[in-house]
């Protein structure tokens, strides 16, 4: 007669010897990885519709994240890619100096040093991105509108291929979500359920500028890939990808396709290539992104033309892996008018 009872009572321990650990909820993940999150603010010179032909000094700001005991942190390519000045922000309230160590426009993820280890952080895990599913659930830490260590809860809504922006092609596997994304997200961090970090924010497309849109995330293993196994150098200027039909209006010679220079960061390789940046700020319909024209217009790296391919992308990647300190980087660009070459020997940034 106690058979039935004691079964029971045996399956109820072996269910509760093999069950699952108690899984965490956002909030307590939150708790966990929130001091590695930071907000990185930048100083750039760029020109303004009310001053053109002049340069001002104007300041920026995104996110990012704290991922290694060395200090490093990772953030999106544009948020950093023309800046003369990086400070980044623990949660803490201290702030510490960084530099740019290596950005990959295409692909919108950059590397940053700090000048020295924040106090009591601990580094966030970089996660497996193949491994997300379309239906997780993920969340992002960021500075929307610039309110800092701000939590927005989402899920994974699709996994794209690269894909062309406002400007340049995105040329990395991206994660689509629903969790909400402002401007001041970029760079930062989208975790899973385990507190890893899968994605980096990139951009959104939306209709009113908010995030009413469609938010965009580089993948974890591609940044991964890109920053740490084969680290691209820092340029330091902030290109527009010219079309056919924008090449055209600018009289760009055929195939009327490449790099317009927006900024150029001091100290950079654009810089000591001497590579000039735009004077007139132009806005750019249905974007919050303004187009700056009068600078150099890059026709070709190395050799390689800049025709807007995935091929000649492909081609100019494999370029820069090889460079080799010393080795000539040779571009030639469209200035007023004519044709010049800008040529210096290659000297890596290497802070690691």
């Amino acid at each position: 007669m106690y058979a039935r009872p004691v079964v029971f009572l045996a399956a109820a321990v072996i269910a509760l010897a093999v069950s699952p650990a108690h899984a965490q909820t956002v909030g307590e993940l939150f708790k966990r990885v929130n001091k590695a999150v930071v907000v990185i603010y930048t100083a750039e010179r760029t020109v303004v519709e009310e001053a053109p032909d002049q340069l001002v000094s104007v300041g920026g700001m995104g996110s990012g994240f704290l991922f290694s005991d060395r200090g490093e942190v990772m953030t999106a390519a544009h948020v950093v890619q023309a800046a003369d000045r990086v400070l980044v922000e623990f949660a803490t309230g201290e702030r510490i100096p960084a530099e740019v160590v290596s950005s990959n426009p295409s692909a919108d993820v950059a590397l940053l040093q700090l000048e020295r280890r924040p106090t009591g952080v601990d580094p966030v895990q970089l996660g497996n991105s193949d491994s997300a599913e379309v239906g997780d659930q993920v969340f992002i830490i960021g500075a929307p509108l610039g309110v800092s260590h701000t939590l927005t809860v989402g899920h994974v809504s699709a996994r794209r291929q690269p894909r062309r922006a406002v400007g340049g092609l995105i040329n990395a596997e991206l994660l689509q979500t629903d969790a909400a994304i402002n401007q001041g997200n970029s760079g930062g961090p989208m975790f899973n359920m385990n507190g890893e970090v899968i994605g980096v924010v990139s951009h959104i497309i939306s209709q009113t500028g908010g995030f009413s849109g469609l938010g965009f995330v580089i993948t974890s293993n591609v940044a991964r890939e890109i920053l740490l196994e084969r680290p691209p150098l820092w340029s330091g200027v902030d290109f527009y990808n010219i079309t056919e039909d924008l090449g055209k209006i600018l009289n760009v010679p055929e195939p009327h396709t490449g790099m317009l220079v927006q900024r150029v960061a001091r100290q950079s390789l654009g810089e000591r290539l001497g590579l000039r940046g735009g004077v007139f700020a132009l806005p750019i319909p249905g974007s919050e992104r303004q187009l700056i024209l009068g600078g150099d217009i890059v026709l070709s790296f190395q050799g390689i033309r800049f025709d807007g391919t995935e091929t000649a992308l492909d081609r100019i990647d494999a370029e820069l892996d090889g460079l080799r300190p010393g080795t000539p980087i040779t571009l030639l660009v469209l200035r007023e008018g004519e044709q010049m070459e800008l040529s210096v020997p290659y000297s890596p940034r290497v802070i690691r």
